[in-house]
C-alpha cells in the first residue's frame, strides 16, 4: 500500500535582533556602494536589496544622511580598533609607531576598496555630515599626536602638521584604492610624512624655536 508523505510545515524564518538587523543593513549598504556607487544608495533601494520593508530601514537610519554618517562611523570604528591593537603591541620606537599608523590607515581604506572614498566625498555634501567627519578626524589626529609625542624630545606637534599628515593619508589611500599607485607606495610615502612631522617637532626643541 502506498503511503503519502505529509509535507513538513515550513520553518518560520528566525527574526533578527535589532543589532543583527542593523549589521545586516550596513553590510548590504557597503555591498551596494561597492557594486553601484554611493549615488545609488537610498533608503528605499537599500530596503529592496536587503529584502525588508522601507519602514525597517527608516527606523534604523531615518535619512540618507543618517545612513552615510553611520557608515563612516562603522569604518572609523574598524580603523580605530585595528590601530589601537597594533599600537599596543608594537615596539616603542618611532619607526615602528610610524609604520603602524601608515600601514593601518592605508590598509583599512583598502579593505573597503572603492567604497569609503565615495562615502567620504558624500560626507562633504552637507554641513552636518562634514561636522561628523571633522569630529572623527579630530579623535584620530589626537590619537596620532599622543602616539608620536614621546619621540619629539619634548617638542609640540602642530595641528597644521597633523592636518597635513591626514591630507596625505587620505590622498595616498584613495590613490592606492583606485590603483593609481600601489599599496606599498602609499604606506611608504605616508610613513615618510609621519617621520618628517616628528623630526620637525624635535628640531624645534634643539633649535630653541
Amino acid at each position: 500500500m502506498s503511503t503519502t508523505e505529509v509535507p513538513k510545515p515550513a520553518q518560520p524564518r528566525r527574526r533578527l535582533s535589532r543589532e543583527d538587523r542593523h549589521r545586516q543593513l550596513l553590510d548590504q549598504a557597503w555591498q551596494l556602494i561597492r557594486e553601484q556607487g554611493t549615488d545609488a544608495l537610498t533608503l528605499g533601494y537599500l530596503a529592496e536589496k536587503a529584502g525588508v520593508t522601507k519602514p525597517v530601514v527608516y527606523d534604523h537610519f531615518t535619512t540618507r544622511a543618517g545612513l552615510l554618517a553611520v557608515l563612516y562611523q562603522d569604518f572609523d570604528r574598524r580603523q580605530t580598533a585595528l590601530m589601537d591593537a597594533a599600537l599596543a603591541t608594537c615596539a616603542p620606537r618611532l619607526s615602528d609607531t610610524a609604520q603602524v599608523i601608515a600601514t593601518q590607515y592605508v590598509d583599512c581604506v583598502l579593505t573597503q576598496g572603492k567604497e569609503i572614498p565615495g562615502v567620504i566625498a558624500a560626507l562633504a555634501s552637507t554641513p552636518e555630515l562634514e561636522k561628523i567627519k571633522r569630529e572623527y578626524e579630530a579623535i584620530f589626529l589626537e590619537k596620532c599626536r599622543n602616539a608620536l609625542l614621546p619621540f619629539t624630545q619634548g617638542g609640540a606637534i602642530a595641528q597644521a602638521s597633523l592636518r597635513a599628515m591626514l591630507g596625505a593619508a587620505e590622498a595616498l589611500s584613495q590613490a592606492a584604492a583606485s590603483e593609481e599607485i600601489t599599496a606599498p607606495q602609499a604606506r611608504d610615502e605616508l610613513f615618510a610624512v609621519i617621520l618628517a612631522l616628528v623630526e620637525r617637532a624635535a628640531k624645534q626643541v634643539t633649535d630653541g624655536t
